[in-house]
């Protein structure tokens, strides 16, 4: 029997967080994820989908990208569209994610990766964009964090911090200024978009008690009055979409 992997869902959409955001990216979303971060907006990937081998998986990306046969565009982003990105769940939980993003790169994808920062990303294809978190306090996550991860990063990998908090972003602004992270790649500083209440898993973290939470302009403020070289990002697709729509 060929090995397999537990993916929830396969779906063609917009790209809506990091810096190919708004462009047409094929979502490779894998089941499992061994964090439970309080403002996880997929925990119903935590657990169902269906087994695939790297195979099936391939056929259903190409089946979703066949109208975008010759409309790459020329020199303005490498590859071909739409993009493929990976994403959970934890797709790292899963070894066999790394030879499917193998061979998503060799048939010309670019190839994006959204990883929670908690396992080793030594292992990923040198041809993949790796969006890599770094969990702040406020996640409930924040011990899970893998260090060995910053000397890895390449330039054009991406660092995310999803800030929740007053003590999330003073913490953030000290993991940029101690680990140099604009030297490394793009950073970026994404506010922790509010949970529809069928979204909030009854696995999910509390908010750790003390939280002073911050809002989304509080946070531009303190970006700017800080001046600090960060990308702010919004989520994309909770602005076009309703925040709780699964498949976009």
């Amino acid at each position: 029997m060929p090995e397999t992997l537990a993916i929830n869902e396969i779906y063609l959409s917009l790209q809506g967080e990091s810096t190919y955001a708004g462009l047409p990216c094929i979502f490779v979303r894998l089941t499992g994820c061994p964090l439970r971060c309080f403002y996880c907006d997929s925990a119903y990937a935590f657990s169902g989908g269906r087994k695939l081998t790297v195979q099936e998986v391939l056929e259903h990306c190409e089946q979703l990208a066949e109208a975008y046969q010759g409309r790459s565009p020329e020199g303005a982003m490498p590859g071909r569209l739409p993009l493929v990105e990976l994403t959970g769940g934890e797709p790292l939980a899963q070894k066999l994610s790394l030879s499917l993003m193998t061979a998503l790169c060799d048939r010309g994808y670019t190839v994006l990766l959204e990883t929670s920062g908690a396992l080793d990303i030594g292992g990923v294809d040198p041809r993949v964009r790796r969006i890599v978190d770094l969990k702040c306090p406020a996640s409930g996550e924040v011990a899970r964090n893998r260090w060995e991860n910053l000397p890895l990063l390449k330039p054009t990998d991406e660092v995310k911090f999803v800030i929740a908090s007053t003590e999330d972003y003073d913490w953030a602004r000290e993991q940029l200024r101690q680990h140099r992270l604009p030297e490394r790649c793009v950073v970026l500083f994404s506010w922790a978009h509010p949970l529809e209440p069928q979204q909030r898993d009854k696995t999910l973290k509390p908010v750790p008690e003390g939280t002073t939470l911050l809002s989304r302009l509080e946070l531009v403020e303190r970006i700017i009055a800080d001046a600090l070289p960060v990308r702010f990002q919004v989520q994309m697709h909770k602005v076009i979409w309703p925040p709780d729509q699964k498949g976009v």
